[in-house]
């Protein structure tokens, strides 16, 4: 969306006012202007306190209290600003009509109001969010979502985890850019592997299903939607402004578009950051390789659940094992015992990887109670960011797991701390590949 892809943006705030049960701030003001510090193109910052005879920009960033809000918004507009990023929310209804009528009148496009942290494009270093310190890396997953709250934690976990994000877009109350244009955008992004999104109602059911479908034909869409309950509904129209509708409804809405759909936050960042890295899982026949029982039997339970199967392997996979390593054990789940080292990982994945009967792996490397050290996997990360089937991590427990998760991170390898968060990715992966099929068969 070239609104959003502006070549100098404007700030407009205030250095003193400070709005009681709302969103305007000093502190709020100086944290965007530092989050734009490495902005590809200038930008321009204006305190109301000491306004400029003129300004000029392609895209105007908003934070102040609504009245002082709508005259900035008209006198950008009237300076041919292509776009504002309205932060902050409280608008009566009175003035979200005048807000919509300047939009129309001048044909500037609007993000917001209530947009909170607003958007951020990694390639092109715009980043409006209001925390100094909020710098999320570069990577292929974008997010679109409509509550501050929820991108926020979405963004902590992002950047604390080392998961990298192309862009995220804070939708807030949607007078004028929704989730449609977005999503339709996003599509064209050939930085963005998944979208994942947060949606507590839509304006268009008919147009987002549409754009959807449109999307899921060549990403994934992954979605959590708040407001499914009465109480839930019931906030989320308090809250952004938003109709929830009938969760029964959206959910097979949903399926028809070929969106995959999440329970929690947590779920949302997993999945499309794996969907993100990891190409679609074809046939759904399972290789675990692990050097610990326990989680590997965890494992081969959840996989069961999910619907996939244990990878029964070939007979020139396991003579190949054999002639090396002959106390592993070849039968699914993989046994390394837990003397295993960097290279038996190496070679065994090798075999594996190649075996015509695995359709994907499920890796498990744990430290604790084994002699696996954190510079073994180094010996086999590269054999997995090589794979054109699908490979998931997991390292028990959590120490173990930051130790480690920097290595498989960095290798677009999705890593988790429990077997379970793997097979919902690796379920995840075998939804769109049926996505896929379903629209190419």
């Amino acid at each position: 969306m070239r609104a959003l892809r502006p070549e100098s943006v404007v700030v407009v705030g205030s250095s003193t006012i400070v709005e009681e049960l709302g969103m305007t701030h000093p502190d709020l003001f100086r944290g965007i202007v530092s989050n734009l510090r490495h902005f590809r193109g200038p930008v321009s910052v204006v305190d109301i306190d000491a306004p400029p005879d003129s300004i000029e920009g392609d895209l105007v960033v908003i934070a102040l209290p609504p009245e002082h809000s709508l005259e900035w918004a008209e006198r950008c507009a009237a300076a041919g600003m292509r776009a504002i990023i309205q932060i902050t929310g409280g608008f009566t209804p009175e003035q979200r009509a005048r807000y919509a009528a300047l939009v129309v009148e001048h044909g500037i496009r609007l993000l917001g109001p209530n947009s909170i942290m607003g958007y951020i494009d990694t390639g092109i270093g715009l980043n409006t969010a209001f925390n100094e310190g909020v710098e999320p890396s570069r990577g292929p997953a974008s997010f679109i979502v409509q509550s501050g709250g929820i991108g926020a934690a979405i963004l902590d976990t992002t950047i604390s985890e080392g998961l990298g994000i192309s862009r995220f877009a804070f939708v807030g109350d949607k007078l004028d850019i929704d989730d449609v244009d977005l999503l339709l955008d996003l599509k064209e992004d050939p930085g963005t592997g998944a979208i994942g999104m947060y949606v507590e109602g839509v304006k268009e059911g008919r147009l987002f299903v549409e754009a959807a479908s449109e999307v899921t034909a060549v990403k994934p869409v992954v979605a959590l939607k708040g407001g499914i309950s009465r109480e839930g509904a019931r906030r989320a129209r308090s809250h952004t402004a938003s109709v929830s509708g009938s969760d029964d409804i959206f959910d097979i809405a949903l399926r028809e578009a070929g969106v995959i759909r999440v329970p929690s936050i947590r779920a949302l960042i997993d999945t499309t950051m794996a969907l993100a890295h990891q190409p679609p899982l074809q046939g759904g026949r399972i290789a675990i390789v692990s050097n610990v029982g326990g989680p590997a039997i965890l494992c081969a339970d959840a996989v069961v659940r999910a619907g996939l199967g244990i990878a029964r392997l070939d007979r020139t996979t396991i003579s190949r094992v054999a002639g090396r390593y002959p106390g592993v054990e070849m039968i699914d789940p993989v046994d390394l015992i837990a003397d295993a080292d960097g290279e038996r990982y190496r070679h065994v994945l090798g075999a594996v990887l190649d075996d015509p009967n695995v359709d994907g792996v499920i890796v498990i490397n744990q430290l604790k109670s084994c002699l696996l050290r954190p510079s073994d996997v180094d010996a086999f990360i590269p054999a997995l960011a090589r794979s054109e089937k699908p490979v998931v991590d997991v390292v028990p427990g959590g120490t173990d797991l930051r130790l480690l998760r920097e290595r498989f991170v960095g290798a677009g390898i999705p890593v988790y701390g429990d077997p379970q968060y793997a097979v919902e990715a690796m379920e995840a992966l075998h939804r769109y590949s049926l996505v896929l099929e379903r629209r190419y068969a």
